[in-house]
């Protein structure tokens, strides 16, 4: 992580190279590594990243025309509010414009605002609230929160459902991407309550998110575990950290049980359909690392979410069906740990993202929450 923090420019003359994804992973990071060694290098880290990551992707990217904050607000308004506008992901390409057809493989390469991106700068900052006794850092979680939920969640006329867009512009005007994340209404709500229970503790004068929590909840409590079923590791990793968010959040506003037992279900299911396709065999060469680390941090929230269900025996049970996987853990992480498979190209290629979630694997209490 002091690695990290001198190659992307945080803590050195190279140029800024910012991620939301990566970025809010290394906030995690920093601040687990705070609490563990008291020392203040590591708190010191984490805001100046919430800094590094608020001038760099909460402003236009400067190549496409505009400048200045994607909010639009004033250079003082914008530093009491850096989240008001959301955030771009950091993608290395412009973001697509009205006039141009849609590729959906160079979309990848497009910059934007991804929700899921979103969910996970709010909790980092949630993260450095903790760390710091700011709580401007959860004030601004919050309103990334409340203005993420009103640009990509909406009402469909086909069906009369609420759905949130895959991917917005830069400035949340218009869907880049219409189609809905597996996840993404599971990943709002586990977040939206771990903020909302924070909140309560710490000022009357926080924004509140209980119209919001209460859309996801709508979206998510209906679904089948065959809907939140998917092949991608990081994908079931996700399913089990939110599962595991939805036990430890202190929520008065609903019982989150029967989605949290759905999204196990759905995690075991999951998992009986990637082990057959023995990545885990193949080379290197073949295989991304920053997907796989998500499964091993997801199997880790497991373990330890099997200590706060004891007394729910459904859910004990679907914990206990995703345990018997554990072990898939160690494996990847001893994998990834030998020096030669981190100097293939597919790690060299995504070197700053494979490296944070390496370190998030091996201390997974920054992102899941102190216990």
């Amino acid at each position: 992580m002091i690695s990290f923090a001198q190659s992307t420019g945080l803590t050195s003359s190279a140029p800024q190279d910012r991620y939301l994804w990566t970025d809010a992973f290394a906030a995690f990071n920093y601040t687990y590594l705070y609490a563990y060694t008291k020392r203040s290098v590591f708190r010191d880290l984490a805001v100046l990243l919430v800094d590094a990551v608020h001038r760099v992707l909460g402003k236009h990217r400067g190549d496409d025309g505009r400048s200045g904050w994607i909010s639009g607000l004033s250079e003082e308004e914008a530093r009491e509010h850096p989240t008001i506008g959301g955030l771009r992901i950091g993608k290395r390409l412009p973001e697509r414009r009205p006039d141009e057809p849609y590729d959906p493989l160079f979309e990848w390469e497009r910059d934007g605002q991804y929700y899921h991106y979103l969910t996970k700068w709010m909790l980092a900052l949630c993260r450095v609230f903790q760390a710091t006794g700011d709580i401007k850092y959860l004030r601004w979680g919050l309103e990334l929160a409340k203005t993420a939920h009103r640009a990509f969640v909406y009402s469909s006329p086909i069906d009369k459902r609420k759905h949130i867009y895959w991917k917005m512009s830069i400035d949340l005007t218009r869907p880049l991407v219409f189609s809905e994340g597996l996840h993404d209404a599971l990943d709002g709500l586990s977040t939206y309550l771990e903020l909302h229970s924070i909140a309560k503790e710490g000022s009357s004068e926080l924004p509140s998110l209980r119209s919001e929590i209460h859309d996801l909840y709508e979206m998510c409590r209906d679904k089948d575990w065959s809907c939140w079923v998917t092949e991608d590791p990081l994908g079931i990793g996700e399913l089990l950290c939110a599962a595991y968010r939805l036990a430890r959040a202190r929520t008065d506003i609903l019982d989150p049980s029967t989605i949290m037992n759905t999204a196990l279900e759905a995690a075991h299911v999951s998992l009986r359909a990637f082990l057959p396709r023995d990545i885990i065999y193949r080379p290197a060469g073949s295989r991304l690392a920053f997907r796989e680390l998500g499964l091993v941090i997801g199997l880790r929230a497991a373990e330890k979410l099997e200590g706060l269900i004891q007394e729910v025996s459904e859910l004990r049970q679907a914990v206990r069906c995703v345990l018997r996987f554990k072990t898939l853990a160690d494996r990847i992480l001893e994998f990834w740990l030998k020096e030669e498979n981190r100097r293939t190209l597919t790690w060299l290629e995504h070197c700053n993202i494979n490296a944070v979630m390496l370190a998030t694997s091996l201390i997974p209490d920054g992102y899941l929450g102190p216990t």
